[in-house]
């Protein structure tokens, strides 16, 4: 599985995502963009066959969690979409992500990377336990939800680039993770926690890291994202 740096759009309207790509024009080659939920709801799927169609790969970040029966039926428009990656929340339970499962395959037996979040990067162990009643360390409870979601046949999951290899330890190399909480050394953490640079994400085994104020919010977003890409997975540049 080939490296890469997701760039998340965590824009509130298709104007602004596309004013922000602009800047990528000059570049031959097309980022990985993630549509997360403030865009999606803003704008709706042709949001997402828009992108598609300017050459864009899309992971659908939405995080379903749901009754297995209204996931798998969401899970079936959504395949439709030719989006690359989505996932549910791994909280959702083993049938659920099986039901997800289910409805994401085509007839054809064609279907997106489908992968699970174990806990949310903003989300502290003391939170965890004070808040959500999960009496576990918060590596104990990455580590079962990972199990899960690789029992139900997900490709991978969400989780902090501090847990990649706790993620790889319980499940196998191939199985993905997938990091969001990435910052340059020289930024501010913003409100995430669990959180490395791009490189150091590379060496601690993540697959795919999830970028957004670091390279939205740079003076030059361009150049933001060849940095990740050159900390990152130097091999695609």
């Amino acid at each position: 599985m080939n490296k890469d740096v997701i760039i998340a759009c965590d824009f509130s309207s298709a104007r602004e995502t596309f004013d922000f790509l602009a800047g990528f024009e000059q570049d031959a080659r097309k980022p990985f963009l993630k549509i997360g939920m403030e865009l999606y709801y803003a704008e709706g799927p042709e949001m997402v066959r828009q992108l598609k169609r300017m050459g864009h790969r899309i992971f659908l970040d939405l995080k379903l969690h749901d009754i297995p029966n209204t996931v798998r039926r969401t899970m079936r428009v959504l395949s439709g979409l030719d989006i690359d990656m989505c996932n549910v929340h791994a909280a959702g339970t083993i049938e659920m992500m099986l039901a997800a499962l289910e409805g994401l395959t085509r007839p054809d037996g064609t279907r997106p990377l489908l992968i699970a979040v174990t806990q949310l990067t903003s989300t502290s162990e003391e939170r965890m336990q004070q808040e959500l009643l999960v009496d576990a360390s918060i590596e104990e409870a990455i580590a079962h939800y990972a199990r899960n979601a690789h029992e139900a046949g997900l490709d991978g999951v969400v989780c902090s680039p501090l847990e990649a290899q706790l993620v790889k330890a319980a499940c196998g190399p191939e199985f993905l993770a997938v990091t969001p909480g990435i910052r340059f050394a020289d930024a501010a953490a913003d409100d995430q926690v669990r959180i490395t640079t791009p490189a150091r994400a590379r060496e601690i085994g993540s697959d795919y890291i999830v970028v957004g104020r670091p390279i939205t919010a740079a003076a030059d977003s361009h150049a933001a994202w060849l940095r990740c890409l050159t900390d990152f997975c130097p091999e695609t540049l």
